[in-house]
């Protein structure tokens, strides 16, 4: 489960640089990008809710 949050995290990442340079079209533009921020977002609170515990 771990690798697939971390592949969509850097995917993720990946688009969302990448619209920033590619994209013309505001409103197409905006779409993609929230939707590749919703994606980095959920993949990041994944990792971080299926962290393994600290041992102190």
């Amino acid at each position: 489960m771990k690798p697939l949050l971390w592949t969509l995290l850097l995917a993720a990442l990946v688009a969302n640089l990448s619209l920033n340079f590619l994209v013309d079209q505001e409103g197409l533009h905006i779409a993609l990008s929230v939707v590749s921020g919703v994606v980095l977002l959920a993949s990041a609170a994944g990792l971080w809710v299926l962290r393994s515990p600290r041992e102190d």
